[in-house]
């Protein structure tokens, strides 16, 4: 007798890091609850969320919404019914909207705040921030009980094609967090010594937004860069970062994507934890400033210039990075 298929939905709207950490605990998920998996997320990261290769639904929810938009969105939400809705942001909003949805159990996660425990019927294992936000969604496979697999990241995306030869490297210089931000110098630096000691060519990413200091930058590396800022649509981005024989990037949603990508990232690291939110993969390497405050989790620095990201030096990364590529290159040889 083939057992019934379990509905599911995933409330987890937001930001693209938060999204690829949950990744394993959905396929595990998928497997041992035998479960159609619905998503809801923010409008800008469904295209993403439909390369997940678990999901079988993705809906999606405004950031920000009028009275009327907010009904609508309600409505067609209640047009679905799951057995399980697991809200796994653990916000206030995203309690609501699991509180929106139809279902037999709301259950949340260690980590919710904002009054969020109120709108759900249980929640998925005991508060832990001393652990990777990877392991802390794993709670909701603990909670029911399920086989916890090595994590993995399945991601189903275009195939894009690129003509420079090995090695190459996507800079990803650009985070929301101001404070995250390696300056843009330190990037060209490292660029630099990359072009001429290994002939790497070197890629930019970035957002719309991001396309000014992009253009600041691929003129640092004296117009060799191949700067795609604000042209890549995120499952794009995906395939081409998957292409990359390197990625150095800050703190933020595409250097998550390119680990899960299986891409070699080394990560730049200020006033965030890796330990709690690092890219995750034995290929990842990473490189932490070297003050007291740390992690301080703020925006902005409260000595207003950035001090722990700036005792990373360039050629701290220029060195770490030549190191990676040697050892990848060493490694396709094999």
């Amino acid at each position: 007798m083939v057992e019934e298929k379990k509905r599911v939905l995933i409330v987890k709207l937001s930001s693209m890091g938060d999204l690829i950490h949950a990744l394993p605990a959905v396929h595990c998920l998928k497997d041992g609850l035998n479960a159609e998996i619905d998503w809801i997320v923010h409008p800008a990261y469904a295209d993403l969320a439909r390369c997940f290769s678990d999901v079988d639904r993705v809906l999606t929810f405004p950031r920000r919404a009028s009275p009327r938009e907010f009904l609508r969105q309600a409505r067609l939400l209640r047009g679905f019914s799951y057995d399980y809705i697991l809200d796994m942001q653990g916000i206030l909003k995203s309690a609501l909207v699991s509180r929106l949805a139809r279902g037999k159990k709301r259950v949340g996660p260690s980590f919710q705040r904002e009054g969020a425990f109120l709108f759900y019927t249980d929640l998925a294992g005991k508060k832990d921030k001393n652990r990777h936000a990877v392991d802390e969604l794993m709670d909701f496979v603990r909670y029911f009980g399920l086989p916890e697999q090595k994590p993995v990241f399945p991601i189903s995306v275009p195939l894009q094609l690129v003509s420079e030869s090995s090695p190459r490297v996507a800079l990803l210089p650009f985070s929301r967090w101001e404070s995250k931000n390696w300056p843009l110098t330190s990037f060209a630096g490292v660029g630099r010594e990359l072009q001429e000691h290994l002939g790497a060519a070197i890629y930019i990413f970035g957002g719309p937004e991001d396309q000014a200091g992009a253009a600041e930058l691929a003129r640092d590396l004296g117009g060799r860069a191949i700067d795609l800022t604000g042209k890549t649509p995120l499952p794009h981005l995906a395939g081409l970062l998957r292409e990359m024989d390197l990625v150095i990037a800050n703190d933020s949603g595409a250097m998550h994507l390119a680990a899960a990508m299986g891409t070699a990232v080394l990560a730049l690291y200020g006033p965030t934890d890796p330990r709690r939110t690092g890219p995750y993969g034995a290929r990842c390497r990473i490189l932490k400033g070297k003050l007291r405050c740390q992690p301080c989790f703020g925006r902005r620095c409260k000595f207003r210039d950035t001090s722990c990201m700036l005792t990373i030096t360039p050629e701290m990364a220029a060195n770490t990075a030549m190191e990676m590529l040697a050892k990848n290159k060493a490694h396709k040889n094999a």
